[in-house]
């Protein structure tokens, strides 16, 4: 079992690498300038703060968990506190390459920035999802680094805080703009989503699927499609317009309707066949839904 390195400050972590402080919330570093020339023994790394690193060369790849991010040159990867991030080396000698945007959570804390992170969904991507950049998406990101370290770097004043923050939130803006090209552009990793979620989704309900294992979640559906849970919601929503969980329970629905016009069954036995442990938990799913009851559906159809 690999040993876990915590650096939980920023200090810390420009300290294991080499590079300056200038600030102790926040920081842009250059990899490449760092005076660390092998990896850190522990081999996996749990960071205390957020981190989005781009990647220059190509002498070692990143594992979350079991899977390996879609970590090559020119991408950005996208860590939130408290991940675990394994590194692998090729077998060449490392030395750390490319730039880091850190900033910590008590920096962003009480604006409008700390309010929103839950948006930026892509610190929770896991698995092939790392974000590939175009030379013009490459310039910009660079833009906004410099921007962040030229405030990082000068005497703090009055406007400085305001400054960086807004700064971080305008570069994870551009990134939510270019993760929205990549659903589009990156054939492998959006063609057909829509069509295999139907299918499974489909299987799954007219199989005896939801009587052994229950109602299935976002989660099933995104772990069979090899895809982290935000990521799959966020292609599934930018595809469809419409969030994953909203498919499933339409589709929960209209398989609820056709059982009710089954009038010889009660409820309560229809609420077990699709997966309900309680018929009075079905019963108030169905009136959110539909408006009325099941039995009041039931007899609107005499």
């Amino acid at each position: 079992m690999k040993k876990v390195l915590k650096i939980d400050t920023i200090p810390a972590y420009n300290a294991s690498v080499g590079c300056q402080t200038f600030h102790p919330l926040v920081g842009v570093v250059d990899l490449s300038t760092a005076t660390v020339t092998k990896a850190p023994d522990a081999q996996a790394l749990e960071f205390g703060f957020y981190s989005v690193f781009y990647k220059n060369n190509k002498n070692c790849e990143l594992r979350y968990g079991r899977n390996y991010y879609d970590y090559q040159e020119g991408t950005l990867v996208f860590i939130a506190p408290g991940q675990v991030v394994s590194i692998e080396e090729d077998g060449s000698d490392y030395r750390p390459s490319g730039h880091g945007l850190l900033f910590h959570p008590g920096l962003i804390r009480g604006t409008s920035l700390g309010h929103n992170m839950k948006d930026y969904t892509f610190f929770s991507y896991d698995v092939h999802e790392a974000l590939h950049l175009s030379e013009e998406e490459k310039r910009i990101v660079f833009e906004c680094f410099h921007k962040i370290d030229y405030e990082v770097r000068r005497p703090v004043d009055k406007h400085s805080k305001k400054l960086i923050v807004s700064n971080i939130e305008l570069f994870l803006n551009y990134c939510v703009r270019f993760y929205d090209r990549q659903f589009i552009t990156r054939d492998h990793a959006s063609t057909g989503t829509v069509e295999k979620f139907e299918r499974l989704l489909n299987d799954y309900l007219w199989s005896d699927r939801l009587q052994s294992d229950g109602l299935p979640s976002v989660a099933w559906f995104a772990a069979a499609l090899n895809l982290s849970s935000n990521y799959f919601g966020d292609l599934i929503k930018k595809e469809t317009g419409k969030p994953a969980l909203e498919h499933i329970q339409s589709k929960i629905i209209d398989l609820a309707k056709e059982k009710i016009f089954q009038l010889n069954k009660p409820v309560s036995e229809i609420a077990y066949e699709l997966g309900f442990k309680y018929p009075n938990h079905f019963s108030r799913f169905f009136k959110q839904q539909v408006g009325c009851s099941p039995n009041e559906y039931r007899s609107s159809m005499n």
